[in-house]
């Protein structure tokens, strides 16, 4: 599994039993010295873009979750920020919706769309050849396992977002609900839907918005209909004080219902 590059995410084994993946691509501040480097942003900046993009404490929910579980869920968690790549975004020309606004595989612009490093060429293929494919490639290579072992795998894709719209969303008229649920026409079948909606039943959930979607592996990705995945994004002020600190009630409340929803993915028939 890459091990030149195994540092820069863990993948946390479950029980073999399990056949699902939580996946938590977001919630890291690290950047490595060479990248930060070629970032143009001061510290102060920087601290406050990590601030606004970071989907800060999901490691510790979903390890909440994970532990809670009755049968542990496999996890694969980023250990370095989304501003060194996004794992999550396509990097073909065209494909990627957020390249137009400079926020594709490797981003050029921050949060508020002022410059983040130079669009470089040779630094983005870097970037991409040290830790996109790498991690990718991983990720593919673990949902593979899964499904060997139980002939389907389920990927849980934990995120956050702020209560308030920033300005690189591309809906910003969106719905912003307590826990937005992503879905995929070709891999969120309507048993995961339902799943999804029963677990976290006591907040107020919205389909797809304020953000679409969920990740799946482009190995699998409209290849491989036995990999379902769903989205789960919680409103920062849901878990986090006004210091951007976890509030240890609501992460274990959240990730109780993460749990429930891990129980309930393992007891469907493959």
């Amino acid at each position: 599994m890459a091990s030149a590059q195994q540092s820069s995410f863990d993948v946390v084994p479950g029980d073999a039993s399990s056949s699902v993946v939580l996946h938590v691509p977001h919630a890291s501040t690290v950047i490595p010295s060479d990248v930060r480097a070629r970032i143009l942003l001061d510290d102060d900046a920087l601290a406050a873009e990590l601030r606004a993009m970071t989907d800060a404490s999901t490691d510790v929910v979903a390890a909440h979750a994970a532990a809670a579980a009755r049968i542990r869920p496999w996890s694969f968690v980023n250990r370095l920020s989304r501003l060194v790549v996004d794992p999550e975004r396509f990097t073909e020309p065209g494909a990627e919706e957020m390249d137009a606004i400079g926020m594709g595989a490797v981003y050029t612009a921050t949060s508020v769309l002022g410059p983040l490093r130079d669009a470089d060429p040779a630094h983005r293929a870097d970037l991409l050849a040290r830790y996109f494919t790498p991690y990718a490639e991983s990720l593919a290579d673990l949902v593979s396992a899964r499904l060997d072992a139980h002939g389907r795998a389920l990927v849980v894709d934990v995120h956050s977002y702020p209560r308030d719209v920033l300005p690189y969303e591309r809906h910003p008229e969106a719905a912003r609900p307590a826990v937005c649920l992503g879905f995929d026409e070709r891999h969120t079948p309507g048993w995961l839907r339902d799943r999804a909606a029963e677990a976290f039943r006591e907040w107020e959930t919205a389909v797809d918005q304020p953000f679409a979607g969920t990740y799946v592996p482009l190995r699998h990705y409209g290849k491989d209909r036995r990999v379902s995945s769903l989205m789960v994004e919680i409103r920062r002020d849901q878990y986090l004080d006004g210091d951007g600190e976890p509030v240890a009630a609501e992460v274990a409340r959240l990730g109780a219902a993460l749990a429930a929803l891990v129980d309930s993915l393992d007891a469907v028939p493959a």
